[in-house]
């Protein structure tokens, strides 16, 4: 008996010593540095929207938030095992490295999506937690499964699941779903084509020879930077909308202006070099993740200075709430900036 409960007790040892030496993986299977940039969207969201949220559920939303999209993660890695497994920048990810099977991938990543769409409903609102979940089954079954080995614009109709966490955190702060937050979806949506096929362009041979037709690989790089160049400009005028219907301020006008300029000036340069400069597309690429953490602090950062301008005229009044909720969660904004190196493969 003696000699059965000391083998019982090294067993249970071993297998905890091997499941933390996997942790790391699993979490990489999360995507950890794109995750942090969109819960940081989504907290700007659900702080600036009206209404008081008590800290405790505030922290809940983005814990589930968080979940749901590193769910987002794990099951897109899950299914696009295949063609990692080809790609250089994508090769050393867990399931192409052999250290986490298809079987635990999928099985993890369907138990963070339940966990996460549940959690969020039980503790805020089921109108959040239906844009979540909407948000997981976009990225994974129309983005992954049916898009990204199918068209070239696989990047811009996907980008609506990256840009609904800004949606999301409004949601679960106020129950509703309104013009500000759809702004803040605009600005997501027209930066991810840009801030992707930047990436692409360097990258073109490796899905060329994984069989996914981005767009450099299917138009020519002549014609993507044309495309980026395109987004880009667009980005610009809709990035001022937050300011133009006031609930921006002036950190948040000068920051869209002056990040704006400096993400069109590096597309033109892209542009003009016809993507055959690889220094060009990875500039605008890094410079592309550092534009949207900017842009979303300073909203943050103007709520957080003068809660009074934070509102459209229609709404009245409202009391210091968004800013006692901003010093009270200013630690995913020092977060999201330590993050904004987004490794090209977690992407």
């Amino acid at each position: 008996m003696k000699t059965t409960a000391i083998s019982v007790s090294r067993l249970q040892v071993s297998s905890s010593s091997r499941l933390a030496a996997r942790l790391p993986d699993f979490v990489m299977l999360m995507k950890p540095r794109v995750m942090v940039l969109a819960v940081f969207t989504a907290l700007v969201g659900l702080v600036i929207a009206p209404g008081h949220l008590d800290p405790l559920l505030g922290s809940i939303a983005v814990l589930a938030i968080a979940a749901g999209a590193g769910a987002a993660g794990v099951l897109n890695m899950w299914y696009d095992a295949d063609i990692d497994a080809v790609m250089t920048r994508t090769a050393r990810r867990p399931i192409p490295r052999g250290t986490i099977s298809h079987a635990e991938a999928l099985a993890f990543g369907l138990v963070l999506a339940y966990s996460a769409v549940t959690v969020l409903a039980l503790a805020l609102n089921v109108k959040a937690a239906a844009l979540l979940a909407f948000a997981i089954f976009f990225y994974v079954v129309v983005y992954t499964v049916w898009l990204k080995r199918r068209t070239p614009q696989n990047i811009v109709i996907g980008g609506a699941a990256g840009a609904l966490p800004p949606v999301i955190g409004w949601a679960a702060a106020s129950g509703e779903v309104g013009l500000e937050p759809f702004i803040l979806f605009l600005i997501i949506f027209l930066w991810t084509p840009p801030h992707f096929w930047a990436l692409s362009l360097n990258r073109s041979d490796e899905y060329a020879r994984a069989g996914v037709p981005m767009l450099p690989v299917v138009a020519g790089r002549s014609a993507t930077t044309r495309q980026i160049l395109v987004y880009s400009v667009l980005l610009v005028p809709i990035s001022l909308l937050p300011w133009a219907l006031g609930f921006g301020g002036m950190i948040y006008a000068a920051t869209a202006i002056i990040c704006g300029a400096i993400f069109v000036v590096l597309a033109f340069r892209l542009r003009r070099s016809g993507g055959t400069d690889r220094r060009n597309a990875s500039r605008l690429f890094v410079f592309s993740i550092f534009y949207l953490s900017l842009l979303f602090a300073a909203l943050l950062a103007d709520h957080r200075g003068d809660p009074s301008s934070s509102i459209l005229s229609s709404r009245g009044a409202r009391t210091g709430v968004a800013s006692v909720q901003a010093g009270r969660l200013t630690w995913p904004v020092r977060t999201a900036c330590s993050f904004t190196s987004v490794r090209a493969d977690e992407v």
